[in-house]
């Protein structure tokens, strides 16, 4: 309370607009934007459903809604502390006209403030040539947007999503340092890392161990601060047709070309955890560890007769990329997507989910 007067009723003095726009939370407190910020950052992508009901919102300070709009989440997070953000997505070809700029910030921050945000989470990944219009546009995008939402609405974040490398991974170019310093902080995609094969065409990891942490390194290189980098991780996995299975497990897979590299993770499927965790113990290798790369696979045949190696993250695998973010100072961690994990009552696959949460908890080595 502040000055005898109870804390509710100060937060409806700072918030008139809360009436006006009729709060969908129980408390109208709820429909406050959150100001405090986090020493350390676990950020989450929710795509929709309600098996947010189920995540470990002890640790999450922010829930970037990607699915449906859901009031029920919104006044859920702010009850806990966390920020719930929006989803910001535009064609890259309109930015580079100011005035269309202008108009799709004001119409995202409008439903920011009718749905009660605390700002915006930028997920572009279109290409980019070097130095284009389209480059420039979108540093300027960002600044913009990140000026307009700071101003108008008290403690909002706005971040952006970049590639798990600085190096113009399928061919998007972007002012990395321009774009860290005009927003709060930049979420790395550290998933997806074959989307471009150079090398052979053989199933790999989805995120390595070295190769993510050379992309970590080489942000930092260019003098990006470690407090403006969340790291992202996968709680997905990549499921490829093996044209063919050596016997040392090489499993070669069909040629499929993205933004001008030779193959792709294109020619698997993506795979969310709880699947895996259901099909890794009927599968002909079990669980296996490749040390290279960090991480862990195992093979099937499906009922065709066709080999298949499934890469995923685990528990093992996170926690050891984890321990980076304390050793190097980060700025926290999240994850695509919270959604993918088994929030079932089955005994096993609460323990399963309850490890892979835990394992979001960075431990120094």
């Amino acid at each position: 309370a502040l000055c005898g007067v109870p804390r509710l009723a100060v937060l409806l003095l700072l918030a008139p607009r809360l009436w006006a726009r009729g709060c969908p939370c129980s408390e109208p407190a709820l429909c406050s934007p959150i100001r405090h910020r986090p020493d350390f950052e676990v950020f989450v992508f929710d795509v929709g459903q309600k098996t947010w009901k189920f995540y470990d919102w002890s640790q999450i300070t922010t829930v970037a809604v990607f699915g449906k709009y859901d009031s029920e989440l919104m006044c859920y997070a702010h009850s806990q502390g966390a920020r719930a953000v929006l989803k910001g997505d535009v064609s890259l070809k309109e930015i580079t006209d100011p005035t269309f700029r202008a108009s799709w910030i004001a119409d995202k921050l409008d439903l920011a403030k009718t749905q009660y945000m605390d700002g915006i989470n930028i997920d572009i990944e279109q290409e980019v040539n070097c130095l284009s219009p389209e480059y420039q546009a979108l540093t300027a995008l960002v600044k913009e947007t990140t000026e307009v939402f700071h101003r108008e609405i008290e403690g909002s974040q706005v971040t952006f999503d970049v590639a798990w490398s600085p190096k113009s991974i399928d061919k998007r170019c972007y002012n990395y340092t321009g774009i860290a310093d005009a927003c709060d902080f930049l979420f790395v995609m550290s998933y997806d890392e074959q989307s471009q094969i150079w090398s052979e065409c053989i199933a790999a990891a989805n995120a390595p161990y070295n190769q993510t942490l050379t992309g970590y390194s080489d942000y930092i290189r260019m003098g990006i601060s470690p407090k403006k980098l969340v790291m992202g991780l996968p709680w997905y996995g990549y499921d490829y047709t093996c044209l063919n299975l050596s016997e040392d497990d090489t499993c070669t897979i069909a040629k499929v070309p993205f933004r001008g590299a030779p193959c792709s993770d294109a020619a698997g499927r993506q795979v969310p955890y709880k699947v895996i965790m259901k099909q890794v113990n009927n599968s002909i290798s079990g669980n296996q560890w490749n040390k290279d790369q960090q991480a862990p696979y195992y093979n099937y045949k499906d009922p065709a007769g066709h080999f298949h190696q499934v890469w995923y993250d685990n528990p093992q695998s996170i926690s050891l990329k984890a321990a980076y973010i304390q050793n190097h100072g980060l700025r926290g961690i999240g994850m695509w997507n919270a959604n993918c994990l088994d929030y079932s009552e089955d005994t096993l696959a609460r323990q399963q989910t309850e490890e892979m949460w835990k394992a979001l908890k960075p431990k120094l080595r």
